[in-house]
């Protein structure tokens, strides 16, 4: 395991040299878009020509509930459609920039949260035991990584999840799918599993009073660096992530005090303030539709529901409601691909969502399992940087390996360790950037992923599994995932520092 002295790589990995570009491109074809995307002179682009917030509804819209009553939806509807925006259009440029510093290297995006957000677990105290587990595994990738970390949660809005069936059955009785508790309830009732759109009213209020929590923690000195060692949660006093942690904390308290010493001042924002984001799937396009709204100050049209939202697997059809939905929008979006993506309908995916490619603008993530993430990831590299497109590459290690053990659905941590080792090692033999990971994980005690250094074994599973949907990697592994993660990070800046002495070193002239 990776400790916060060593931030070494366990078994020793090493990483390999970068290929040269001319080699990378003669062992892949080439993939093109259709059509080929080129930036507009006056960088707005043609193929908005017609789009609105509802020209998706002239698609088909995969994934949506089956509302009995379509008068209490446009009830819905158009009551949220009065209220204010939960996050502003500047707040989106600003993240657009900071993701753009990632796909250059220059930054890395930790994106983590729940795998769907629930009603009946809302707290003030499940808020903040997540959102500083968050700010410690930022400290850990900041610190031992040595780049600054764009904080991206999974809160204030991640409510629904895709289902692969419109209908569970237990016992010989059928039901409408569980999906999430925007649209109906984890009980398999009758009442429950009709999907109520005031529901939506809800999760708008749940999302509002998240954020005004968020915004207080990350302005109100709560995520202060001076704080660090007041982060660690009870439960991980004594486990071998929170001693690690702890000692990291001890290390970043020394040298603020020999800042100090130097003359920084501790009152400065960037000492007592932070960065937080917002971002969750775009599936409901009802409710995204409702809070999108036109900034007065470009023109232009933002989703204001999130900073950063994402198209899912099961939704990304080039010519569905969603991609439709999210071309138009101007947040930094991103979009989810396995194995099944074939590179050139990524490369004409990625020309549809972001046509001028402006940088920041789209991350691609990744979830495929490790297997055939080493397999099929680098001819989708290539593809990208043959066509000459600008993405953000974010590792989603969860989603290609989920299995089932006991009765409960689980991930090994293992397995999602291995996927993220593959996402690092394919970059750096492909010589691109790897820009994130997105995972789902929570700062509650809970026994929903089997291994780790909290040792999590399959008999554990019932004891703390709470989630209504996918395992989550509780804190002791989730800081253990960035203390793996910072490792990596600190090899690859090792690498490029290196080869940037050798670059500038004279090269010795030949006597004849």
């Amino acid at each position: 395991m990776a400790s916060a002295q060593s931030l070494g790589v366990r078994g020793g990995l090493q990483s390999r040299p970068l290929r040269p570009r001319s080699l990378r491109r003669a062992t892949v074809p080439r993939a093109v878009a259709e059509p080929v995307a080129k930036p507009s002179s006056n960088g707005a682009s043609p193929t908005l020509a017609g789009w609105s917030p509802e020209s998706w509804r002239q698609r088909v819209a995969l994934q949506q509930p089956n509302y009995p009553d379509a008068k209490r939806v446009e009830e819905a509807y158009t009551e949220i459609k009065s209220y204010p925006p939960l996050i502003f259009a500047g707040e989106c440029r600003t993240l657009q920039d900071r993701l753009a510093r990632a796909a250059r290297g220059e930054a890395f995006i930790l994106q983590g949260g729940d795998c769907a957000e629930a009603f009946t677990q809302f707290s003030a105290n499940q808020i903040r035991d997540t959102y500083r587990v968050l700010l410690q595994m930022s400290v850990v990738l900041m610190f031992g990584g040595g780049v600054p970390v764009v904080k991206l949660g999974r809160m204030a809005g991640q409510f629904a999840k895709p289902r692969s069936a419109d209908l569970e059955e237990k016992d010989g009785v059928s039901l409408p799918s569980y999906r999430g508790d925007i649209i109906n309830g984890p009980e398999f009732t009758t009442e429950a599993r009709v999907p109520d759109p005031f529901r939506l009213v809800r999760a708008y209020n749940q999302s509002a009073a998240t954020l005004n929590l968020l915004r207080g923690f990350s302005t109100g000195g709560y995520a202060g660096l001076t704080r660090i060692a007041q982060w660690n949660l009870d439960f991980m006093q004594n486990s071998d992530e929170g001693k690690a942690y702890m000692d990291l904390a001890r290390r970043v308290d020394e040298a603020i005090q020999f800042m100090g010493a130097c003359g920084l001042d501790a009152n400065q924002p960037i000492m007592k303030e932070t960065e937080f984001f917002t971002s969750h799937e775009c599936l409901l396009l009802d409710y995204e539709e409702a809070l999108t709204r036109l900034d007065s100050t470009t023109g232009l049209w933002y989703d204001c529901s999130a900073h950063f939202l994402w198209c899912g697997e099961r939704t990304r059809q080039l010519d569905g409601a969603h991609v439709e939905f999210m071309r138009g929008i101007q947040n930094p979006i991103g979009v989810k691909v396995s194995d099944k993506m074939d590179p050139s309908k990524l490369v004409s995916l990625i020309a549809s969502l972001n046509p001028d490619n402006v940088p920041g603008r789209l991350a691609v993530i990744v979830r495929m399992g490790a297997a055939k993430l080493r397999e099929k990831f680098p001819a989708m590299i290539e593809a990208v940087d043959e066509a000459g497109q600008i993405v953000t590459w974010v590792c989603d290690p969860m989603h290609g390996n989920t299995e089932s053990c006991n009765g409960f659905k689980t991930r090994r941590y293992e397995n999602v360790r291995a996927e993220v080792e593959a996402f690092f090692d394919v970059h750096d033999s492909m010589g691109s950037v790897p820009g994130g990971v997105h995972l789902e994980m929570t700062g509650d005690n809970v026994t929903e992923c089997i291994g780790g250094g909290s040792a999590v074994s399959a008999d554990d599973l019932n004891s703390r599994y709470h989630t209504h949907c996918d395992p989550r990697l509780n804190a002791e592994q989730s800081l253990e995932m960035a203390f793996y993660v910072a490792s990596r990070l600190r090899q690859r800046k090792d690498r490029i520092e290196r080869e940037k002495l050798r670059s500038r070193q004279p090269k010795a002239s030949l006597l004849f």
